[in-house]
């Protein structure tokens, strides 16, 4: 892929994105910027699944876990690190740490992970090839060791 800038290169910081979502948030609302910010890592995550030749194939999650890791963590877009990928019966729970969406916020904090729950979500979408439903359900901001997204077919 191509980069972006030519000098900057293809990152911009952890600071700039978060007061986009504040901005958002003030002239949108929270509940109005999650779902446009969830919608947008879906759309993300989708994309990002062609990219990597996960969506035509059938692979197993471990195989998906290492290879959505490595493009969204350390050595690539560093949006989260992903831990990570487990199945328990119809449950999918994708264990990451260091997301954009909770740098920065200060403990106990209700910030929820929209742009990067999104982003898990389309990815598995296209592994899975099923439609999903995701939830937030534990956060290093309210002592969890992880960012855990959970996500079960509809």
């Amino acid at each position: 892929m191509p980069e972006f800038r030519k000098e900057l290169g293809d990152f911009n910081s952890v600071k700039c994105f978060k007061a986009a979502i504040v901005g958002l948030e003030e002239a949108l609302g929270e509940k109005a910027t999650a779902i446009a910010l969830t919608s947008a890592g879906r759309a993300r995550g989708k994309k990002l699944a062609e990219e990597l030749g996960l969506s035509g194939a059938s692979i197993p999650l471990e195989d998906a876990a290492q290879k959505l890791g490595q493009a969204l963590g350390k050595e690539g877009t560093r949006l989260c690190i992903i831990d990570k990928i487990v199945a328990q019966d119809d449950v999918i729970k994708v264990y990451t740490t260091e997301t954009v969406c909770s740098a920065g916020e200060a403990p106990n904090s209700e910030r929820k992970c929209t742009f990067t729950m999104g982003a898990v979500w389309g990815a598995l979408e296209q592994v899975t090839h099923k439609r999903l439903r995701g939830v937030h359900t534990e956060s290093v901001l309210r002592g969890g060791t992880h960012d855990v997204f959970e996500f079960t077919p509809l």
